[in-house]
């Protein structure tokens, strides 16, 4: 796929609200039959545009209730220190996201935890330990004030019903 229609940004917008969907319903709501639409989802999914499906789950009912972003900083920004570095982190199971960042430090993790006392021990016992690992500085989240992993997709125009007349 080189280039997306309205179709194909339509589909990508409602799966991301919602991935449970049904073909037949995917397809009403983005105006085409079931056929032309479950090849488009097929080809999307095989450029790469949707890399997978998931349910997002409340980390406070699990239990788990400390979010915290932690910037680490590296004793040396080698290419292969820091390539050691990220396959490290990668297999880090608290860590949920990780960015390579540019100013102070190297790494920008958010980590969640069950509390304190098990964010504390994550970061002097993993963290703390990994290679190349000078130095961690935490900040809290205090709050979500907002929490999505969906994109800003440009605005398509979608099917609208029209009101009956009585």
């Amino acid at each position: 796929m080189n280039q997306l229609d309205k179709f194909d940004w339509a589909i990508l917008q409602e799966l991301q609200t919602d991935a449970r969907l049904t073909n037949a319903e995917l397809a009403q709501r983005v105006g085409l039959s079931a056929a032309p639409c479950w090849r488009r989802v097929r080809a999307l999914e095989e450029s790469g545009y949707i890399t997978g499906y998931h349910a997002t789950l409340d980390r406070h009912k699990l239990g788990l209730g400390v979010l915290a972003f932690v910037r680490v900083d590296a004793a040396q920004n080698t290419a292969d220190t820091t390539l050691q570095m990220e396959e490290s982190i990668r297999h880090l199971p608290e860590v949920t996201s990780c960015h390579y960042i540019s100013g102070a430090g190297t790494f920008e993790l958010q980590v969640i935890a069950r509390d304190l006392e098990s964010f504390s021990t994550f970061v002097r016992n993993v963290l703390l330990r990994l290679p190349n690992v000078k130095d961690v500085h935490t900040t809290f989240s205090l709050g979500e004030v907002k929490a999505s992993s969906a994109l800003p997709l440009p605005a398509v125009p979608t099917l609208k019903t029209r009101p009956s007349k009585k």
